[in-house]
């Protein structure tokens, strides 16, 4: 009887779902079913793992030919570099192929000999499971670890499924979710420590007005009878402070709110309280007045506010090169400062100009900037403390650069309430408004504490 592929497939198939029935059915031709005897590969040659010594079990069989074809597999890419004439791995690779080829006539066989014995018979029996014996056919042809995995999934209902593993949601993946960090680390926003080393007034009402006085007192020298003409008395004037107001108005879901491991309220209100620290050293170092605080720089000689101040505005000291900070500039800066205001006086710039006045050194070759080995204390430059402050100007020409002196002295700032909340869930529904606000302001108070550093000649 000529041998048919299609036939010994089904036949495979048929032997599967009923395994017993092919070899056991009284109305059906009796045929010598016993497999061929297989060659046995010694298997320090291919493996510890495939065998050829295959059962009359078609199972055992389909097993054994997959192992040997996955130690196959295994072997050509365990041994991709190695040379083509290498005897011991083509040995290894043809002892493996030998096992793959006898299986596969042991299983050719089987099929034949099934399919003849239906063909004898007056019709072929029906299958008790289309779909199992489907995908026998299709690992038979293909092969694959996909395939006999939904072959053990279809093939009965006492049938145990594919082992659980983390990989799969449905065999256990779902229990070992990934771990995520329950904080929120947030990119760097560079704060002004203007507030901390200013004056801080709170006040209760709309505005804030201090008075100042030129202390023009006249005297002189009188004898016991001379006359003693009117003198001069002092005059007053008065400086407002005027209030901005800065504000957020941030948005959330109400889900987000209730559903999210991390309290998105509080992360929320910390990051606008962060936001509002930034823009207010912002506004205390170049801010213009209008809706903002008034600048300590533009209180500078030939600032926008050099002539608000009663008093005049903040004098500049040149650093005495036209690009560069200099030993002497700097020398000078500090002794134009009164004495009075010395006890507090710190240098104030960013630090990239630190950077560049690092390597300045006095007449005796020692370094002006000296580092602190004290956890809380600044480092120092010519003995006075340093403060960086981000949103000064880098080292340019015209540029002011640094500033030196008393800031508790020299710089008021206003606050009005403080930072105030509103929770809002109202308006813009379904999210939650966090509407956030605080009114504040801030002027020079005193602009004889605080010497500009200019870098010019």
């Amino acid at each position: 009887m000529k041998y048919h592929p299609k036939i010994a497939l089904m036949a495979m198939a048929t032997l599967l779902a009923h395994p017993f029935r092919a070899l056991t059915a009284a109305a059906e031709p009796t045929l010598d079913l016993t497999p061929p005897t297989l060659p046995v590969v010694p298997r320090a040659l291919i493996g510890t793992t495939v065998r050829a010594e295959a059962t009359g079990d078609p199972k055992a069989m389909i097993a054994a030919l997959q192992t040997a074809h996955n130690e196959f597999k295994a072997t050509i890419e365990a041994n991709l570099g190695a040379k083509a004439d290498d005897t011991v791995v083509n040995d290894k690779l043809g002892k493996i192929n030998e096992t793959l080829n006898s299986l596969e006539t042991s299983l050719n066989d089987h099929a034949a000999k099934l399919a003849a014995a239906n063909l004898g018979g007056t019709s072929q029996p029906a299958l008790a499971d289309p779909e199992y014996s489907g995908l026998f056919a299709s690992y038979v042809r293909e092969g694959g670890r996909e395939e006999e995995e939904k072959l053990k999934a279809a093939h009965r209902p006492g049938t145990p499924r594919a082992a659980m593993s983390e990989g799969s949601n449905t065999d256990g993946g779902y229990t070992t979710p990934i771990e995520w960090d329950r904080t929120i680390t947030g990119r760097l926003k560079l704060i002004s420590p203007i507030r901390q080393e200013a004056t801080v007034q709170s006040i209760s009402t709309a505005g804030f007005t201090k008075l100042f006085t030129d202390r023009a007192v006249g005297s002189g020298w009188v004898g016991e009878t001379a006359s003693r003409p009117a003198t001069s008395t002092p005059q007053f004037t008065s400086l407002a402070f005027g209030l901005g107001e800065i504000y957020a108005n941030a948005a959330a879901s109400q889900q987000l709110l209730d559903d999210s491991e991390i309290d998105i309220e509080a992360w929320l209100t910390g990051e606008i309280e962060t936001e509002f620290a930034r823009q207010e050293g912002i506004a205390h170092l170049s801010g213009d007045g209008s809706n903002k605080p008034f600048g300590i720089l533009t209180y500078v000689t030939g600032g926008a506010n050099a002539a608000r101040h009663p008093w005049g505005d903040i004098k500049v000291m040149n650093s005495g090169h036209a690009t560069l900070f200099t030993t002497d500039g700097l020398v000078s800066a500090v002794y134009a400062l009164p004495a009075m205001y010395e006890p507090n006086a710190k240098f104030f710039l960013n630090r990239s100009s630190l950077g560049a006045i690092r390597k300045l050194k006095d007449g005796q070759g020692n370094y002006i900037w000296q580092p602190t080995y004290v956890a809380g204390q600044p480092s120092t430059l010519l003995g006075r403390p340093v403060v960086d402050v981000p949103d000064m100007s880098n080292v340019a020409a015209d540029a002011v650069a640094a500033l030196f002196g008393d800031m508790r002295e020299t710089y008021l700032v206003i606050d009005r309430i403080g930072v105030r909340i509103l929770r809002d869930p109202y308006t813009n529904k379904p999210y939650v408004c966090f509407y956030v606000t605080k009114r504040t302001g801030g002027g020079v108070q005193n602009p004889d504490s605080m010497k500009a550093i200019k870098i010019a000649a």
